[in-house]
């Protein structure tokens, strides 16, 4: 089994930024597939970004078109964390934002494929 526990949201102004923490632990690998979800009120919930492994330390890194260029994942293995950072937030990023991990190396972006999930972490942007 897989536990996630994220960390790192709250209340920002538009253009502000957040770094959210995501900790592994449990049975994870460091070939896992790593992503981060959002689901706004009344939405359903939508991808925002995966890192995977490509081989030996490469990992690549896959986005929603929505936060490309804005926001950036990224992944220590050494500490089974993985990070998002959100840059230039819009007020249309508010959303319960959530981890996920998924026991294969190749990219995902349907939540459906992901077999472990955090308990969400609200991220709210105000105008």
């Amino acid at each position: 089994q897989v536990q996630l526990v994220e960390s790192g949201g709250g209340l920002v102004q538009a253009g502000g930024s957040l770094r959210l923490s995501c900790v592994a632990s449990g049975r994870i690998f460091s070939w896992y597939t790593m992503g981060w979800f959002r689901q706004a009120p009344g939405k359903e919930r939508e991808f925002v970004a995966a890192v995977r492994w490509s081989g030996s330390s490469t990992y690549y890194s896959y986005y929603a078109d929505s936060v490309q260029g804005r926001f950036t994942i990224s992944r220590d293995n050494a500490k089974n964390t993985v990070y998002l950072q959100m840059n230039s937030l819009k007020p249309e990023d508010t959303a319960v934002y959530y981890c996920a991990a998924r026991d294969s190396s190749s990219i995902a972006r349907d939540s459906k494929e992901y077999n472990y999930w955090g308990q969400g972490t609200q991220v709210t942007v105000s105008s």
